[in-house]
């Protein structure tokens, strides 16, 4: 059977409950996922050629890595090619683009720095997300934004007020707003004898960024959480609690990272809490593994509890991105496979009967909400899935493996 001849059938099969699924695949259109640019360098960068520092880590040697601007943007596109929809590409204030032999610090990083990265999104109607970089620098060595040294806190305070200029820029350019979102690896390996004084700092720090004044229309602004991290295991200055009474108070965003909690804590149960207090939420979808080792998205249980709650919520409330980094697999299989699975638990969400759902939990009537939660599980998504792909231009099922397969081998393997 054909994939159009079974996407009506699948099409019968979720009528029956209420469902309508044409109008689940023009919402899921209407769902941009930003795609981490950083998955296909092992999150090196452009602008500083040393080790990866602050709890960053990618592990494993897979041939065919990006090496430069050119073939970063390449293999981006190669990805988006087997992705359906329209999305937008989320980049790290390292992935600046020198010509001509200029360099600059990121604190002095410009608008121009990455004006091909604003091309290369004109031509393919892609929007821009975008991150300082309070990582894998001389300068991060100790501490950020929360520094005792006065001018390594405003070195880096520069740097995100460049980051706010860079921002608005895109949006611009592009028409878009641009989420810009904040982390940095601040903390301590044991035991701190001080917990305020670094928080307090950050706090002056973030003060001094949002009072540089700039269009909160055009720029998202948004600050990332972490429990812990490899070298500052005992203590981080950007907590959860700090960063969520922060946003609260100074109207920014607060971003959930589901790698960023306590190994039984889930994101997914958060975004509701969340939603009640502020008009939007950010969100990075990773996968973690025993800690945050942002492995690639799955379409498994938490993912799928996430995605509900987006559509649940409204889709256009949850600012969403993925964040991962493998560099042990194809890196472009790895983008493809992430993102795709998160657009199939968006699916799978809006192809849930909802409003039947939670009828069923507000009469109290949990043998029945169980079941047919449950009898979900095995509805013919997968073929409405694969109409979507077959609906915008790209190879469903596994088929869009051969492609990888193909890029690997004329384009990857040469790159030593």
């Amino acid at each position: 059977m054909m994939i159009k001849e079974r996407y009506e059938a699948a099409k019968e099969a979720y009528r029956a409950i209420g469902v309508d699924t044409d109008a689940a695949l023009e919402a899921l259109a209407k769902i941009p996922v930003s795609m981490h640019c950083w998955q296909g360098d092992d999150v090196a960068g452009f602008d500083n050629p040393g080790q990866l520092s602050g709890g960053i880590q990618a592990t494993g040697n897979y041939p065919g890595k990006a090496r430069n601007p050119e073939e970063l943007m390449a293999d981006i596109d190669e990805a988006l090619s087997l992705i359906p929809g329209k999305h937008r590409i989320n980049l790290h204030a390292s992935y600046a683009i020198f010509e001509d032999g200029e360099f600059v610090d990121r604190d002095k990083i410009q608008p121009k720095h990455f004006a091909k990265w604003v091309e290369f999104a004109k031509e393919r109607g892609l929007g821009i997300d975008f991150n300082p970089t309070c990582f894998s620098h001389p300068k991060a060595e100790n501490a950020t934004l929360s520094s005792e040294v006065p001018e390594i806190r405003k070195f880096w305070i520069d740097h995100c007020i460049a980051c706010i200029r860079i921002s608005e820029y895109f949006a611009e350019e592009l028409g878009k707003p641009v989420t810009m979102n904040i982390w940095i690896p601040d903390g301590l390996k044991d035991v701190p004898g001080d917990r305020t004084a670094p928080r307090a700092r950050l706090k002056d720090s973030l003060d001094q960024i949002l009072a540089c004044g700039y269009d909160r229309d055009k720029v998202l602004i948004a600050v990332e959480s972490k429990v812990f991290g490899i070298g500052m295991e005992s203590y981080t200055v950007g907590s959860h609690e700090f960063y969520m009474n922060y946003a609260a108070k100074n109207d920014i965003l607060c971003l959930l990272d589901n790698g960023h909690y306590h190994p039984t804590e889930v994101v997914s149960d958060k975004i509701s809490s969340m939603l009640l207090f502020f008009d939007k939420v950010a969100l990075h979808v990773t996968r973690p593994v025993r800690w945050d080792s942002d492995h690639v998205v799955l379409f498994d249980d938490e993912t799928r509890e996430i995605a509900k709650e987006i559509v649940r919520a409204g889709s256009e409330r949850v600012l969403l991105a993925l964040d991962f980094f493998d560099a042990s697999i194809n890196r472009i299989s790895a983008w493809v496979v992430g993102m795709r699975n998160m657009q199939k638990a968006l699916l799978y969400a809006l192809l849930l009967p909802n409003a039947e759902l939670a009828k069923l939990q507000e009469e109290r009537n949990f043998t029945k909400l169980m079941m047919l939660s449950e009898e979900m599980k095995t509805y013919p998504m997968g073929d409405v899935w694969n109409y979507f792909c077959e609906i915008h231009g790209v190879p469903a099922k596994e088929d869009w493996f051969k492609e990888i397969e193909r890029y690997e081998a004329e384009v990857l393997s040469k790159r030593v």
